[in-house]
């Protein structure tokens, strides 16, 4: 490797993408150093999937406490209490940010605590004046809620507060239609606040099937979330006692006790000093890479969020190694597969998705057969809980070859992700057929669609 430069491969954030690129390159035998302004471990462990996952386990305890007496439990005194779960959850958070710290250390990767810049095409400058330099740099600084304009957003937390909070809001206003605003829209109202979740459109969760939102919008609304469409916030005021007036477009004012704005991420560039190295990003401020992850700087790479191109850790994570692989490890240079990639809304109950959509595959492919099941599960019929889940498989019509494969169903991401496999491969409806079911189960539906 390079001696005349301090390192091999210099890392800026230490999240999914860069800890996986940064520890990969030094197995290989490479020179690194990673450097991170917040903590170890980025958006996904420390303030995203892994907290937030956490508290929808102990939000979907609500239902299974009253769905047990059905079951002949007794579970009239019960009591929830919020900083519980919230420390236990921090707790777990900081032990993971030591794991992850562990794993860069055992690796003999440098770690620094603090801001870098880039402040030449193979110099970095750390936020105590250090100045070192790097063959190789990759950006994975990932990416931060969006904050929209309105007189008072200052007010508003975003999904990275609403793990620290003192206590629950008696009533919240969640801005938003994405998959971050649906699941904490869930969870708080498990938690027994009044929920409005608030879209300046009259789409949600864009992506995914339309028959599954319809269908987790007539739960949502059977579980108490009132929706407000079509409709924006002119100010946010603090109130004198506590808790904020809140005025929306063709809305009286009301009282809240907290707004949350969960409408979108932006990358995080500014002030990473990307025109020093001459580095191209995009209308959004993402850096735009090839499909080697390669910035059109060519010592220079970016990988995750901050590219803007699918928003998921396990693809930050893929891009990571692969980079790691290609740029240290004398691989061929390998490029992430971003098609048929699954995922899952952690709403109330859950959405998961992989291929096509049923009008995705029509405009695409022409000829389309769509199988679906629509079903109230077992569990839900015992407990008297009136929720049906849907299943639906979409179709190649001439070869049979499954393209899509959509569900709103408790466990849905459980059952997704074996599904997926068997759609990535390519297989046929025919091939789901011969399987036989496991019964009874709710995932046997796939093999039974008619």
């Amino acid at each position: 490797m390079a001696d005349q430069y301090d390192f091999d491969l210099f890392t800026i954030g230490a999240g999914s993408g860069g800890v996986r690129a940064s520890r990969v390159a030094a197995a290989h035998g490479a020179k690194v150093a990673i450097a991170e302004e917040h903590r170890v471990g980025g958006t996904c462990v420390i303030r995203g999937c892994v907290p937030k996952k956490m508290l929808v386990y102990g939000a979907h305890f609500a239902e299974d406490l009253k769905d047990a007496r059905n079951f002949g439990w007794k579970t009239e005194n019960c009591e929830f209490d919020w900083a519980v779960l919230r420390d236990n959850v921090l707790k777990d958070v900081d032990r993971l940010e030591g794991a992850y710290t562990d794993t860069l250390e055992n690796h003999d990767v440098a770690i620094f605590h603090e801001r870098a810049e880039i402040s030449g095409p193979h110099e970095i400058t750390l936020a105590s004046g250090r100045k070192v330099t790097a063959k190789y740099i990759l950006i994975a600084t990932g990416a931060r809620p969006r904050l929209p304009e309105c007189e008072g957003a200052e007010h508003a937390i975003t999904s990275n507060e609403a793990f620290h909070l003192d206590k629950l809001p008696e009533r919240i206003i969640i801005a938003g239609g994405g998959y971050i605003a649906n699941e904490f829209a869930g969870i708080f109202n498990e938690f027994g606040s009044k929920v409005t979740l608030v879209n300046r459109s009259d789409k949600l969760l864009r992506g995914y099937d339309p028959a599954l939102v319809d269908r987790l919008l007539q739960i949502s609304i059977m579980k108490g979330i009132e929706f407000k469409f079509n409709t924006k916030f002119e100010y946010i005021k603090p109130c004198e006692d506590g808790g904020y007036f809140v005025k929306l477009t063709d809305c009286d004012e009301e009282r809240v006790d907290q707004v949350m704005f969960a409408t979108g991420r932006v990358p995080n560039v500014e002030g990473l000093g990307l025109d020093k190295a001459g580095i191209e990003v995009g209308d959004n401020g993402e850096i735009k890479v090839d499909r080697f992850s390669k910035t059109n700087v060519d010592h220079i790479y970016a990988v995750g969020d901050v590219t803007d191109r699918v928003q998921l850790t396990p693809v930050a994570i893929r891009e990571g190694q692969a980079f790691a692989d290609t740029v240290f490890g004398g691989h061929e240079p390998l490029a992430v597969d971003h098609s048929c990639i699954p995922s899952a809304v952690f709403s109330h109950p859950p959405i998961a998705a992989v291929g096509m959509t049923e009008g995705e595959a029509k405009n695409k492919l022409g000829s389309v057969k769509v199988y679906q099941s629509d079903f109230r599960p077992m569990k839900n019929v015992l407990a008297g809980r009136n929720e049906r889940s849907l299943f639906k498989m979409v179709c190649d019509g001439e070869s049979g070859e499954i393209v899509g494969i959509h569900m709103i169903a408790p466990e849905a991401a459980e059952m997704m992700q074996a599904a997926a496999i068997a759609v990535k491969a390519g297989l046929t409806k025919d091939d789901f057929d011969a399987t036989t079911a496991i019964h009874p189960t709710m995932a046997e539906e796939l093999v039974l669609m008619r």
